[in-house]
């Protein structure tokens, strides 16, 4: 049996076999406001769908129509996903943070006729809006605190009740219509993030997302035990939950905040995140550490090294240590001797003090927790090897919205660090030569077939969108004969995996997982009269930065001595106002969200010159700026 015929070859299909073959066991879990623990059977999830698709049909909604769904992790996002999707239409998910703005052009964009909202204070900001959304017919609240509502707005307690009595009445409204869902229709319309105002809509079908499904190399048991806290209408977190529903995986929601209780209480086997979390809990291991007895310090470092040194040989051996050159048969023979010498002299101490001392380390994730899948963003190497030595695995993933999401990833079988695993299978690639356009990879003209060679990544696979909705002008500058242009630089290691080396698209990705535009804030940046060019950088990394090319006429006429670019650039009163401005521009009250302000900053000695480091159309190289400057990129955010 193929595995879409396991599976499903819709989310409908999908929700109904796990319904079916999971019947009894707990779906999803929520805690109560005691403190105290309930949970959701998958058929007893199946059934509410059901419930609230049946009241949804009986409202008015079609067949294919979109559905605005606006909320955070929660169990009730799940429940109203379910009556989306059992109801033949498509979700427009977005979470509670989005701007006034966002929502206007999101609901418009998409035809939204129907809207969830979580709670109150999300209510009202769209009540406020609904004048300026006149196909908006219906909101559903989610959560109700008692109060009454307006016209207009619906409680899902209410439709949950609703469906059950038409169902219990005869009315098969809903059954029909997941029955009528091909895997070429819709599922959802997922807006990217970003400041521009105008964010694109990638529509994804049922076929997408069971490719997804089908084929993620992720071993997942009935029974497994999943935290979820990465956005979920992020497709990332989505694909992940909907891969735990279809192989009877339960899901606990938490959060930042709770994280540490929920690891301990839950004791997951099975998680998505984002390298931040690993970061931060890094931060946090080094911390105790220090602040631990001379002796417990003494032990960890010689446990670590000596489980490094353990780990590193067994994943040469294994073709699993990361390969970029491909070596000669004369480096093998000399590797393969220094790992077999380090792994003898280290697999005992190893074996002993993992046990005294690295074993503790692995009770901060539960006990019991045999894996991560890492994406939104690129981990830290020394992170990544920390986590995978001590035996908590990183399973490291690649992809983005516009391929629903997973085109690579890390399993345990193959955990080659420094890579985000080998391809999906069915899925191509190809390495591009930036300047030329000429394919890189694969190419048999080049040694290795053209692995290790550095160029744009172009994927085609059946997780690809086949267009931005609404907006043929984006789709022809990111898809040609169903090839995706992802915008990211990378390579084909000689281990048959891909390595991400970074962008040529212009959003940076921060290391929590939000995309972001730079040239809305470079434009704003520029409004200051001591700022001539600047280009905003800070890919993989915790916050932003800017490398800033200032004015030497306007600083000086605010009384900055200076003859140069190159002694304004040293100049403290300088720094002191651009630092002002930057402060004063870059802001919440300016329309800007906390992860897009600006923590550090250098000044230049000399202008992006053009033909160099501009396009003769003064566009910023960006790839070309950041190469010059990686070692003051690199000091910014050490010091930030």
């Amino acid at each position: 049996m193929s595995a879409s015929a396991q599976f499903g070859s819709t989310l409908t299909e999908v929700y109904s076999n796990a319904a079916r073959r999971y019947d009894g066991m707990p779906a999803f879990f929520r805690k109560e406001k005691g403190g105290s623990l309930s949970h959701v059977t998958f058929e007893g999830l199946f059934e509410r769908g059901l419930d609230l698709a049946t009241a949804l049909i009986a409202m008015g909604l079609e067949a294919r129509q979109h559905v605005g769904l606006i909320a955070d992790n929660r169990w009730e996002w799940i429940l109203s996903d379910y009556g989306i999707l059992l109801a033949g239409a498509a979700d427009v998910p977005r979470g509670s943070d989005v701007t006034d703005p966002e929502l206007l052009y999101i609901l418009t964009h998409s035809d939204a006729k129907v809207v969830f909202v979580e709670g109150r204070t999300l209510l009202r900001r769209l009540l406020d809006l609904r004048p300026q959304l006149p196909n908006v017919q219906h909101i559903i609240l989610m959560v109700s605190d008692g109060d009454p509502v307006d016209e207009g707005v619906h409680l899902l307690d209410d439709l949950l009740t609703q469906g059950a009595h038409l169902r219990a009445s005869g009315d098969h409204s809903a059954s029909d219509r997941m029955r009528a869902v091909k895997p070429s229709d819709l599922f959802t319309i997922i807006y990217t993030s970003g400041t521009t105002g105008t964010p694109k809509g990638v529509p994804l079908t049922h076929a997408n997302m069971c490719s997804q499904i089908e084929h993620l190399p992720i071993a997942l048991r009935p029974g497994d035990r999943a935290l979820s806290i990465l956005p979920i209408w992020h497709s990332y977190e989505r694909v992940f939950e909907m891969l735990c529903i279809s192989r009877g995986v339960s899901t606990h929601y938490t959060s930042l905040r709770a994280l540490g209780e929920d690891l301990k209480s839950v004791r997951p086997t099975v998680m998505a995140s984002a390298p931040r979390l690993w970061e931060n809990l890094y931060l946090k291991i080094l911390g105790s550490v220090k602040a631990a007895p001379k002796i417990r310090q003494t032990l960890f470092h010689i446990a670590y090294r000596t489980t490094r040194n353990v780990k590193r040989a067994e994943r040469f051996f294994l073709g699993q240590q990361l390969d970029i050159h491909g070596r000669s048969v004369f480096e093998s023979a000399f590797l393969a001797i220094k790992h077999s010498s380090a792994w003898f002299l280290s697999v005992l101490p190893a074996f002993l003090l993992d046990r005294l001392v690295l074993k503790k380390l692995r009770a901060i994730v539960g006990g019991e927790f045999r894996g991560t899948i890492s994406g939104g963003g690129a981990l830290q190497p020394h992170v990544d090897e920390f986590f995978n030595f001590i035996g908590i695995p990183v399973l490291e993933g690649y992809g983005m919205t516009e391929t629903s999401p997973v085109l690579a990833v890390r399993t345990w079988d193959n955990l080659v660090i420094g890579t985000v695993g080998a391809l999906y299978p069915h899925t191509q690639v190809r390495i591009v030569d930036l300047q030329t356009g000429a394919v890189l990879y694969p190419d048999t003209a080049h040694r290795g077939g053209g692995r290790g060679l550095r160029g744009e990544i172009h994927v085609k696979g059946p997780q690809v969108m086949s267009g931005y909705y609404k907006n043929p002008d984006a789709t022809a500058r990111v898809l040609s004969d169903g090839w995706m242009n992802t915008g990211d630089i990378g390579m084909v290691t000689f281990n048959d995996c891909l390595k991400i080396l970074g962008r040529s698209k212009d959003t940076i990705v921060l290391l929590n997982g939000e995309n972001i535009e730079p040239l809305p804030i470079e434009a704003r940046l520029l409004e200051s009269s001591y700022i001539d060019q600047c280009m905003v950088v800070g890919q993989d990394q915790k916050s932003l930065g800017v490398l800033i090319v200032p004015s030497l006429d306007h600083l000086r006429g605010a009384g900055v001595e200076a003859k140069s670019l190159a002694e304004i650039s040293l100049s403290a009163k300088a720094r002191q106002l651009v630092e002002e401005d930057i402060r004063n521009l870059i802001n919440h009250s300016a329309g800007f969200k906390s992860f897009e302000r600006i923590t550090s900053f250098r000044l230049l000695a000399k202008t992006f010159d053009v033909g160099d480091e501009m396009t003769n159309t003064f566009k910023l190289k960006r790839h070309v700026i950041t190469d010059r400057y990686a070692h003051l990129i690199a000091e910014m955010f050490h010091q930030a």
